[in-house]
């Protein structure tokens, strides 16, 4: 009898990999979270049964490490979500595979390659995140240089830079920022020091970002508005944010195909079922994007877009491109926690 069992087991067992094994595996490599991956996952393969997309949420330097290193055997196939200036180096770097999609006229060039090797898919203001539990608009930081005043010390808590593209942009902002300003990188560095010196502590997860958060005191943070957003309406965080008043960070989002990749007809696939006009309505809705196409009508999108009141900052991205790796490990070296 327990024989007989076993011998079920194995063939259920057996019966199930067949099952997957005849379908064409399809691996995102994003930052998008497992709410929104979760969704375009279920979606697709609803239209795609013979496809079976699975998918890795990791931070974007995170993605880029990795695709980097598997470079001459490469284990994915669409890479979703990603600061321009990151794809911009894995461009550099041979890492993406040349697909111009059906909507690629319907962005500005400063949102995608010119040699059609990634595009941008949202913009993505960068905020001054903080808990509504015990702070409000009005006595919470209105500005960047407000964060550095000696009322916030152990007061930020920092999504660590190294593995998160989205902090490695803004930190390369504010030094790209000095550049413009000043001329030189001195003064940006500088300010990143007195960040360091309030920074109470490097999250080294997103989750942990938000625990820390989310605790009973006066916590501020650096982050992205669709997520903070996404957070307070899914999870009930305790988020509010401000636009820093000088000028926001607006990160351009992008997608793109991983050079050799082994399912190249699937990937274009799915690259223009997430990116379609239905589907970026979907995920300005439910998943708080702002789409970078502007082809998409203003009234199909949420009030909240229309509503965002921000002044963008005007930056040198092919100059964070070319910088960030080397700002981001003199900030790592010389700079992470030596400033108490």
């Amino acid at each position: 009898m327990k024989l007989l069992f076993l011998l079920l087991i194995c063939v259920s067992l057996f019966a199930g990999c067949s099952k997957t094994d005849n379908k064409s595996k399809l691996v995102i490599y994003s930052p998008h979270g497992k709410e929104m991956l979760s969704e375009f996952e279920k979606k697709f393969e609803a239209i795609h049964p013979d496809i079976d997309i699975q998918w890795l949420d990791m931070g974007s330097q995170e993605v880029f490490d990795r695709i980097r290193t598997e470079k001459e055997n490469p284990l994915s196939d669409i890479w979703w979500g990603a600061p321009s200036t990151i794809f911009m180096r894995a461009e550099k770097s041979g890492l993406l595979e040349k697909y111009i999609p059906s909507w690629a006229d319907k962005i500005p060039s400063s949102s995608k390659s010119k040699d059609g090797m990634w595009f941008g898919t949202f913009l993505t203001p960068q905020v001054i995140a903080f808990n509504d539990k015990t702070l409000t608009n009005q006595n919470s930081p209105q500005d960047w240089n407000d964060l550095i005043k000696p009322e916030w010390k152990n007061k930020i808590i920092i999504r660590n830079p190294m593995a998160s593209g989205t902090m490695r942009v803004i930190y390369s902002a504010i030094i790209a920022n000095s550049v413009k300003t000043s001329g030189n990188e001195s003064e940006g560095f500088e300010w990143l020091k007195k960040l360091d010196a309030n920074t109470s502590s490097y999250a080294a997860d997103p989750t942990q970002m938000y625990i820390k958060l989310s605790g009973n005191e006066a916590a501020v943070s650096l982050w992205n508005m669709p997520d903070i957003i996404l957070q307070k309406t899914l999870y009930n965080y305790p988020f509010g944010y401000n636009f820093p008043s000088a000028g926001t960070v607006v990160l351009t989002d992008g997608i793109a195909i991983v050079k050799g990749t082994k399912n190249f007809e699937a990937a274009k696939q799915f690259y223009e079922f997430v990116t379609n006009e239905e589907n970026l309505i979907l995920q300005a809705a439910k998943f708080y994007r702002i789409p970078a196409r502007n082809d998409i009508p203003k009234n199909k999108l949420p009030q909240w877009i229309s509503d965002a009141n921000y002044k963008a900052m005007d930056l040198d991205w092919e100059l964070i491109s070319e910088k960030e790796s080397e700002w981001m490990k003199k900030w790592d070296a010389e700079i992470k926690g030596k400033s108490k």
